[in-house]
């Protein structure tokens, strides 16, 4: 699965916490640009998830963000920039999936 990351300066050991649910960082944005403030970008073709790292975006970068992931359809998934606290929550979203569709079914989006 291919996924947008908004949020972080630097990702860290997040990229790995992600490899253990399949999931693949194909653009990373960090939020803090002045013209990511009063515009944001599209998201990428492609994009299957949306991780939003709420500590390091402001309130109009996720909210531009979390309706563009709504419009598309697309599973967002929004926490600290932890690696603890990304894995907490996409455990939640792949479970709540997991017992509301079944397992050919893509992600449900938040």
């Amino acid at each position: 699965m291919n996924a947008f990351v908004v949020g972080a300066d630097r990702l860290g050991n997040i990229p790995d916490a992600l490899q253990s649910f399949g999931i693949r960082i194909t653009h990373h944005v960090s939020g803090r640009d002045a013209t990511h403030q009063r515009h944001t970008a599209d998201l990428p073709r492609g994009t299957q998830m949306l991780i939003l790292f709420t500590d390091f975006v402001g309130h109009n970068v996720m909210r531009r963000f979390r309706a563009l992931a709504r419009e598309r359809g697309i599973p967002m998934v929004a926490c600290r920039r932890s690696a603890t606290c990304l894995v907490q929550s996409l455990s939640a979203l792949l479970n709540k999936s997991k017992n509301s569709q079944c397992a050919s079914c893509p992600l449900k989006s938040a």
